[in-house]
């Protein structure tokens, strides 16, 4: 499946490949600790580590999709109606996506 990887340390937005399940995310995001939030309508989510301003962690940039809590390292979108037991590949293109991230 495809997914969008968020990473604000390079100021980047990524497309990329990856298996249809949480593990997946947890190794891009490089956490076990994920939680999400939803970004649209359609189901489409925001991974992140849930544990983003706990943790010490030092220059892993900060960045926010539309008015959302900013988020400290990476996150990935992916798409999932059932609280990331059925993962599948986000409905937001990369471009759209583009217009709605902010990096901090």
């Amino acid at each position: 499946m495809k997914a969008l990887l968020i990473n604000p340390k390079l100021k980047e937005i990524t497309l990329v490949e990856i298996e249809s399940s949480i593990e997946a995310i947890q190794d891009l995001i490089g956490f076990k600790t994920i939680d999400s939030d939803e970004i649209d309508p359609n189901f489409d989510q925001l991974f992140f580590d849930e544990e983003c301003f706990i943790r010490q962690q030092d220059q892993v940039g900060r960045f926010k999709v539309d008015n959302l809590a900013p988020i400290a390292g990476k996150g990935v979108i992916a798409n999932s109606s059932d609280n990331g037991k059925t993962i599948v590949s986000p409905q937001v293109t990369l471009a759209e996506l583009t217009k709605r991230v902010t990096f901090l």
